[in-house]
C-alpha cells in the first residue's frame, strides 16, 4: 500500500489555457533576426511563467535563456507541452534532443522556486534547484574548460557578474570542479550520485553510505530520487532490507521524480505490480467513494486523484491521455490556476 503517496504527490504538483499572446508569439516571430528572435522568446518565457503558470517567474529567467542558446541549445515555446509531463515549462532542446524545463509544483511552499529540470521518458531530473544556481554551475563549468568562449559571458549579461566571477575557480586552487561547485554553487543530484560511487569505486563504503543518507535528508524536496540512489548504495554494500527501505519511502514521492522507470525502483522495493493495481483501483469511482466513506475530504479525494493520474502517466507514458482528468480534478479542488496550466496545450 502506498499510504502517503498522495499525499506528498500533492503536496509538491502544476496550469494551461489557451493563449493567443504570450506562447504563440514564437511561432509568428520565427522571421526575426536571431537577436530579435531571442530577446522575443525570454519576453515570452517570462510572460507565460507569470500569466499561465500563474506564479513569479525567475529573476534571471532572460538570462538563463541567453546563456542556454549561447551553448548552443534551441530555444523553444513554453507553450510546447503535448507529450509531455504537464508540470513543465520548456525552455530549450540540446542538440542531444535533451529538453531543459522550469518545474511548478502544483502547490508548492510559500518561497519555493521553481527549479530546474530535464525532461526525460520516465519523467524529471533536477539540474539545479533554482534558476540562479544553474546559470551560476554553467558559467564555472565553463570557465573551468575555457569552453564557449566570449559568447557565453556577453549572453549572461549582468546576471552573471553578480553570480560568478571569471577566474574564480582557478583562484581557488581546487583540483577537483565538483568539490567546488558543491562548496561554491550549491547542492546538484548528480554531483552528490558522482561522489558516493567514487567513495564505492575505491572501497570507501562508508563515506559511500554517508553520501547517501546525506543525500536523502530533505535536501531536494519532494523529489524521490535520493531514496532510489541512496537504495542503489546499501543494495551494493550488503544491506539489503535497508535498501528495501529507502526504495518504498521513494515511491512515496511521485514516481515522475524517481529519476529512473518505476519498474526499477519498484524492484529495489521488492516489489512487483501491487502497487500499480492499487493504484489503478485508487482512481476508479468505487475508489474514490470508498475513500470519502472513510472521511477523506471531497478535495483531498481528487488530489489524490491528480498524483495518481500523474503516477500512472508515468509507468504508461500517456501523459495527453490523462491531462484533461488532471486539471479537472485540480478545478474540483478549486486550484483554477492550476487547472489552467495543467490543461493548456498549444
Amino acid at each position: 500500500m502506498r499510504p502517503a503517496a498522495a499525499a506528498a504527490a500533492s503536496v509538491l504538483h502544476a496550469p494551461r489555457r489557451a493563449l493567443g499572446g504570450a506562447a504563440s508569439m514564437v511561432a509568428a516571430r520565427c522571421g526575426a533576426s536571431p537577436s530579435v528572435a531571442a530577446a522575443a522568446t525570454a519576453y515570452d518565457h517570462v510572460s507565460f511563467v507569470k500569466e499561465i503558470a500563474a506564479t513569479d517567474p525567475p529573476e534571471h529567467l532572460n538570462s538563463l535563456l541567453s546563456v542556454l542558446q549561447a551553448r548552443g541549445e534551441k530555444i523553444v515555446s513554453p507553450g510546447a507541452k503535448r507529450g509531455l509531463i504537464p508540470l513543465v515549462v520548456p525552455l530549450s532542446e540540446s542538440p542531444e534532443g535533451n529538453l531543459t524545463s522550469l518545474l511548478r509544483w502544483p502547490t508548492a511552499p510559500r518561497g519555493m522556486e521553481m527549479p530546474v529540470v530535464e525532461v526525460r521518458n520516465h519523467g524529471l531530473w533536477l539540474l539545479a534547484k533554482n534558476v540562479n544556481q544553474y546559470i551560476h554551475r554553467i558559467l564555472v563549468e565553463a570557465d573551468a574548460s575555457a569552453e564557449n568562449g566570449d559568447d557565453l559571458w556577453s549572453a549572461v549579461g549582468e546576471a552573471g557578474i553578480n553570480l560568478y566571477k571569471k577566474g574564480d575557480f582557478k583562484e581557488a586552487q581546487l583540483a577537483d570542479l565538483d568539490v567546488y561547485l558543491l562548496k561554491k554553487v550549491g547542492l546538484f543530484p548528480d554531483i552528490i550520485e558522482r561522489k558516493a560511487s567514487r567513495h564505492l569505486e575505491i572501497g570507501d563504503q562508508v563515506s559511500a553510505l554517508i553520501t547517501g543518507e546525506f543525500y536523502t535528508r530533505d535536501q531536494f524536496p519532494g523529489f524521490g530520487r535520493p531514496f532510489v540512489f541512496n537504495s542503489h548504495i546499501l543494495k551494493r554494500v550488503g544491506r539489503t532490507s535497508e535498501a528495501k527501505e529507502s526504495a518504498r519511502v521513494a515511491l512515496k514521492s511521485p514516481w515522475w521524480s524517481l529519476g529512473c522507470r518505476y519498474e526499477e525502483a519498484a524492484e529495489l522495493a521488492g516489489w512487483e505490480d501491487e502497487q500499480i493495481e492499487f493504484i489503478r483501483e485508487k482512481v476508479t469511482e468505487e475508489g474514490k467513494r470508498d475513500d470519502l466513506k472513510k472521511g477523506k475530504a471531497p478535495e483531498q479525494v481528487v488530489l489524490d486523484e491528480a498524483a495518481f493520474l500523474m503516477d500512472l502517466a508515468t509507468v504508461d507514458g500517456n501523459w495527453d491521455d490523462v491531462v484533461d482528468r488532471i486539471a479537472e480534478c485540480y478545478r474540483e479542488a478549486g486550484i483554477h490556476d492550476i487547472a489552467k496550466f495543467i490543461a493548456y496545450r498549444e
